[in-house]
């Protein structure tokens, strides 16, 4: 089997559509639907049943992977007298209960200078939780952006002084404080995968960068056919 066998797992979204289950969540796999061609259980079953045996290791990726999945059956609860079931706990509660159950106590966060209200909002609750938060802004330093290489037309306000944003730093202080787990909040896309490269504690994201949508990316994917149809048809950077 080729390591280039591509996978497309969304495609099965019609399948789910139409019958309510795949062929990867089924009551019965006698009558579950078919596996698509590319679907990655048949494809890449070594590789899955290798991930089975990182779970079962005495590890903190497996200790991960057995609080988060007790974190999301706390998150649910069923409805008296229905089969229906109903989420009872936003992110921020799970990010809580995940924490308290791993044993987690010193949380990092970083955050955007755009959101360092929303940061303290954050502490005031981790804080009353029995947690210890500690917040690293992405200013820090306040490196120009020419020292990056960037030109004085690259700025957002060309002529004037314009600090990077430091993800390295932010996670090397991270580092330096020993937290247990880092929380980001608001980074921008590129300076979010360089603090989760660096960082040596876990890191999950509360808060993800989006301005023009208030921080809630997904509303583009569901108004992409009337407000946002321009991105099925205009490229966003032309080809240089």
């Amino acid at each position: 089997m080729s390591d280039e066998t591509p996978v497309s797992c969304s495609k099965c979204s019609s399948v789910w559509h139409n019958r309510g289950t795949t062929n990867c969540w089924s009551n019965d796999p006698e009558t579950a639907p078919p596996r698509p061609g590319n679907c990655p259980s048949g494809n890449y079953e070594e590789v899955i049943k290798e991930s089975l045996r990182d779970y079962a290791a005495d590890s903190e990726e497996a200790r991960i992977a057995f609080v988060a999945a007790r974190v999301e059956g706390l998150c649910y609860q069923p409805v008296p007298g229905s089969d229906a079931i109903n989420a009872r706990w936003t992110r921020v509660e799970d990010t809580i209960a995940f924490a308290k159950l791993m044993g987690y106590r010193k949380i990092g966060m970083a955050t955007c200078i755009g959101l360092l209200d929303e940061s303290e909002r954050l502490a005031t609750i981790l804080r009353a939780q029995g947690l210890e938060p500690l917040s690293v802004c992405c200013k820090a330093g306040s490196i120009d952006k020419l020292q990056l290489g960037l030109d004085e037309q690259d700025k957002v306000r060309p002529g004037t002084f314009e600090p990077a944003c430091n993800p390295i730093a932010q996670a090397e202080i991270c580092n330096r404080l020993k937290t247990d787990m880092n929380i980001i909040v608001g980074l921008c896309v590129g300076h979010d995968m360089l603090f989760n490269r660096h960082s040596k504690a876990p890191v999950t994201t509360l808060i993800v960068k989006d301005r023009v949508t208030g921080h809630n990316p997904i509303a583009v994917l569901y108004g992409q056919n009337f407000y946002y149809k321009r991105l099925q048809k205009q490229p966003v950077l032309k080809d240089e």
